[in-house]
């Protein structure tokens, strides 16, 4: 019973959804690549670089810190057994102190970064998508794909977005 409600469910899908495989055959369909827009379009460039020069002044910050951090663990493995007890467990303390710190800041700084990066990137995704809506009604589109499995170069407008979020005249 369940097998021949199955079967007459899935003819019932299946004829009801034949009608519309012409339509979609004669609609004109398109294809984006995110990943490219956010690899070679002017602003997600402008983005990264605003990104860099927020964070080097912290990324440096951290690269001095965890110089001194190496330059404190090969005076107490260089000089550890020579120094009094009391001095080398000062200086551990000390160096296990930075390090702490050192850690806590890496943290906050890939936490800031990854949430500023996020941000940018959702700005060039929101102005992406506000060209392919243009590109897709100038051009009568039906269907812009993004980010498909398999799709054919004919049908990529990933130039024309870019080339467009560029402020650059369409390819002819």
């Amino acid at each position: 019973m369940l097998r021949h409600n199955l079967i007459a469910a899935a003819a019932v899908a299946l004829a009801t959804a034949l009608p519309a495989l012409p339509v979609l055959a004669e609609g004109k369909i398109g294809y984006v690549s995110t990943e490219r827009i956010l690899r070679d379009s002017a602003p997600a460039a402008r983005a990264q670089k605003k990104l860099e020069t927020e964070f080097a002044r912290r990324e440096q910050e951290l690269n001095k810190m965890g110089e001194q951090l190496k330059r404190m663990q090969d005076d107490l493995d260089k000089n550890g057994l020579t120094m009094p007890e009391s001095q080398r467990r000062s200086k551990e303390r000390d160096f296990n102190e930075l390090n702490r710190d050192f850690q806590r800041k890496r943290r906050e700084l890939q936490e800031d970064a990854n949430q500023r990066k996020n941000e940018e990137l959702a700005t060039v995704v929101e102005a992406a998508n506000r060209v392919i809506r243009q590109i897709a009604e100038a051009e009568k589109f039906d269907l812009i794909l993004q980010d498909a499995v398999y799709f054919s170069p004919r049908i990529d407008i990933t130039d024309k977005v870019i080339r467009a979020l560029d402020g650059k005249p369409p390819a002819r």
